[in-house]
């Protein structure tokens, strides 16, 4: 497990991340261990989790599955009191997990609506409540804190079909904003990344065919060429390693053929 650019002051850290049993959410997971970091896996699928963990450990990192499903507070807490027990005061938190399920709006698909906002917006709420202390504790104990919270260019760029996704990402990058007027004063950073195009499984989870791999993504896929979660872990580990008086505040990271 090697990634181009070492970041040793991630060191000693402790780290959570959710969504990490795929794509961005693994691949940060896999660099913050690789760079030293104690990192807690958390994800409704306690398989890849434990495949995840079993990787991390043989390549010399530390890593603890926790399965936990961000759209239930319970399950949330408990989370959180298991990775207290098990490796101690969290000083980074990353918010990967995430669902994108596009549709017309015509469609009235208010299942999807309903689990995308409980999962993009109100999931990452109820992780930020269940690690907000540890942050702020850690950060007045001189350590450097984190709260990333991975959102999408589709905050503030329009795309048919994607309406009630983009509101979300929308409400997310609006909430690290005020998150950071909240937390900032505390010496808490919080930081958003919002990735272009990128190859992860997110799209498998279209049920549209026409929008999906095989439809409208697929073409943007081809068109354009995607990033890989590998890079956007990369920019993940670059914005939470810098001094900890420095908050890269908000990143776009496009492929360059979608700028």
């Amino acid at each position: 497990m090697s990634y181009p650019y070492p970041y040793p002051s991630l060191s000693g850290r402790v780290g959570v991340v959710t969504g990490a049993a795929s794509g961005m959410g693994a691949a940060t997971a896999k660099l913050l261990a690789a760079n030293g970091a104690a990192v807690a896996l958390l994800s409704r699928r306690e398989d890849r989790l434990k495949e995840l963990a079993a990787e991390i450990g043989a390549a010399g990192g530390r890593a603890l599955a926790v399965p936990a499903d961000v759209t239930d507070q319970r399950s949330v807490d408990g989370a959180a009191g298991l990775v207290a027990a098990e490796l101690g005061r969290v000083d980074l938190l990353v918010a990967a997990a995430g669902v994108m399920l596009p549709n017309p709006v015509d469609d009235g698909r208010i299942d999807e609506w309903t689990r995308m906002i409980d999962t993009n917006v109100t999931g990452v709420l109820r992780v930020v409540r269940a690690f907000t202390g540890d942050l702020v504790a850690a950060a007045a104990e001189g350590r450097t804190a984190d709260l990333v919270a991975v959102s999408s260019i589709a905050s503030h760029v329009s795309f048919p079909n994607y309406a009630v996704y983009s509101a979300t990402k929308a409400a997310l990058t609006h909430l690290a904003t005020s998150l950071r007027s909240e937390f900032g004063p505390r010496d808490v950073r919080v930081s958003t990344v919002e990735p272009g195009l990128t190859d992860t499984e997110l799209g498998t989870h279209i049920d549209n065919p026409s929008l999906g791999p095989d439809g409208q993504l697929g073409a943007m896929f081809d068109a354009i060429g995607p990033l890989s979660a590998e890079e956007i872990a990369d920019v993940i580990g670059f914005t939470v390693s810098r001094p900890r008086h420095v908050n890269l505040r908000h990143l776009v990271v496009l492929p360059t053929r979608q700028a």
